[in-house]
């Protein structure tokens, strides 16, 4: 694959990931509300969708190449080996 299709292919798997974790989310929100009437039966699935969202999101990263850490951050550059000066690999 190439690498634009693999970045495009990885953001919309974010996105849909996303989507569907927010979707999850607000379900499961909305249904203990009494007087909205939705069934307990979708509840058990609007769970489930933040897991698959999760999982949408996660391969959608890897795909995208966003899985790895930016040096950025602030635990990773000060306290992670890799990023310290003077350490070498080894």
């Amino acid at each position: 694959m190439k690498r634009k299709n693999a970045t495009v292919c990885g953001n919309v798997l974010m996105g849909l990931g996303l989507v569907t974790m927010i979707g999850g989310v607000g379900y499961s929100i909305l249904n203990q509300l009494p007087n909205l009437g939705l069934p307990q039966f979708f509840a058990h699935g609007a769970i489930m969708c933040i897991f698959i969202g999760a999982l949408l999101w996660l391969t959608g990263a890897r795909i995208g190449g966003r899985e790895g850490v930016a040096d950025r951050y602030y635990w990773v550059r000060h306290y992670d080996a890799r990023c310290r000066k003077g350490h070498k690999h080894s």
